[in-house]
């Protein structure tokens, strides 16, 4: 199976609900006994190539439907500010013209990946060994999942890649790194419970050098309750590796949780200031109808979105294509 078919089988609670806020605003307008337009009236463009279905209902688009639009993908987790400027874009030169759902959908699916296209990119690999990935994000992001799929992904590209369970506090966090070490191949440097994180990812480094490894990638602890605290943690783990490589990190992942919709903003907002993020990935996208603030991110902060995760599996996480992902939130095919 595709990813793309998984991302768009699996983003059907984000897809339902645009769809059938869609379907009840053309529905509506369509109601209305106000003549049609003619054949040779439709509009140019874009739209004059889409082939929608003679039954298909239409509807004039004017300022009431332009703010039924905004609040469909307010609704869908897009945020107030991402909403007006979609539907201000989709509603440019369209005044007055009578669309489909399938054209509407098609208009938003462009406007979407446009918004995104700037933000897709591949989480960077450089020359520079090792390459150290600092990962943080909130407990239950999917974080230590996250690292441990990256790392099997690039272990299966020739990669070299060492893994530190940084995340000292969480037991359970440390033991899903491990079994995620093992299906790897790739070695999980611990420390005892409640030990230093900044010690372990010194002893990370200096692992890493020896081995001439590719990739280090530092797990930390998310307790975003206590900023103060994590704060101080990552400034110091940060501290501690710069005394091996004054460059490191090289990237701070922000992992995500796609289920906690608008909040996500504020996680984004929050580690911006504790941490220097470099670059995204939204996890859980499978279950949430939430999937709409991906959009909110990448038009709000402009970071690159490196992956996003459908599932469990190993490969349910895929680097982030805008096109495809535009297509899944609003239900085509």
């Amino acid at each position: 199976m595709s990813f793309f078919k998984k991302l768009r089988d699996r983003l059907t609670k984000s897809s339902t609900r645009i769809d059938e806020g869609l379907d009840a605003i053309v529905d509506a307008g369509d109601a209305d006994t106000s003549p049609r337009a003619p054949a040779d009236d439709q509009p140019a463009g874009i739209l004059g190539r889409l082939t929608t279905r003679a039954e298909d209902p239409r509807r004039v688009l004017d300022d009431e439907m332009v703010e039924q639009l905004e609040e469909v993908l307010i609704a869908a987790d897009m945020g107030v500010d991402t909403a007006l400027r979609l539907t201000s874009a989709m509603a440019d030169g369209r005044m007055g013209k009578r669309l489909s759902t399938s054209e509407i959908k098609s208009l938003l699916a462009s406007e979407v990946a446009r918004v995104m296209e700037p933000v897709a990119r591949p989480l960077p690999l450089y020359a520079k060994k090792p390459q150290v990935v600092l990962v943080v994000g909130v407990n239950g992001s999917g974080k230590t999942t996250t690292i441990g799929k990256l790392a099997s992904q690039f272990r299966a590209a020739g990669k070299s890649v060492v893994i530190a369970a940084g995340d000292t506090f969480r037991a359970a966090a440390v033991e899903q790194l491990q079994i995620w070490g093992q299906r790897a191949g790739v070695p999980v440097l611990t420390a005892p419970e409640g030990s230093d994180p900044a010690s372990l990812a010194f002893d990370a480094m200096t692992q890493a050098q020896e081995q001439g490894a590719d990739l280090l990638m530092i797990d930390t602890a998310g307790r975003l309750q206590n900023r103060q605290d994590l704060m101080e943690e990552l400034a110091k783990i940060v501290r501690v590796i710069r005394k091996k490589d004054p460059d490191a990190p090289h990237n701070t992942l922000l992992v995500l949780d796609a289920t906690t919709g608008q909040n996500a903003v504020l996680q984004v907002e929050a580690f911006q200031k504790l941490a220097d993020v470099s670059g995204l990935v939204m996890t859980k996208l499978d279950g949430t109808a939430k999937g709409g603030v991906l959009v909110a991110l990448a038009d709000k902060f402009g970071l690159p979105i490196h992956a996003i995760g459908v599932g469990e599996q190993i490969d349910d996480l895929a680097p982030f294509d805008p096109d495809d992902f535009a297509r899944a939130l609003v239900g085509l095919n």
